[in-house]
C-alpha cells in the first residue's frame, strides 16, 4: 500500500485497522511511543528517517526525551494515502526492534 492517492473513508477504516497503535485527527494518523530511554529513542528517529527517505514520504517527529510521536499525512494529496499506512507500519516495526511501546 504504498500509493499517493487520497483514500477513501473506507479504506481508511481499513488501513488504520491494520496499524491499531495509530488514531486519525483529521486528515492525519498520529502515534506516541515511550522509548527505554533516550538513545533508544534516537535510534528509532534515525530507522525512521531512512525508511522515510527509502518512501521519498517523512513524517512529523516530535521528541521528548524518551517520548515520541509521529503525525503522517500526505500533504500533497490533501489527506491520507497508502504511503502513510505504509509508513506507520515501518515506524511500528523500527518501535518494536526498541522496545519501545
Amino acid at each position: 500500500m504504498s500509493s499517493r492517492a487520497r483514500l477513501s473513508e473506507d479504506e481508511i477504516a481499513a488501513a488504520l485497522a491494520d496499524v491499531p497503535r495509530w488514531s486519525r485527527d483529521g486528515d492525519s494518523i498520529v502515534r506516541s511511543a515511550d522509548a527505554p530511554d533516550f538513545p533508544a529513542a534516537i535510534r528509532v528517529v534515525v530507522a525512521v528517517a531512512e525508511q522515510a527517505q527509502e518512501l521519498d514520504h517523512h513524517p512529523d517527529i516530535d521528541i521528548r526525551w524518551r517520548t515520541l510521536r509521529f503525525v503522517l499525512s500526505t500533504h500533497s494529496a490533501g489527506g491520507l494515502t497508502g504511503l502513510d499506512f505504509t509508513l506507520a507500519a515501518r515506524i511500528d516495526e523500527a518501535l518494536r526492534a526498541e522496545s519501545a511501546d
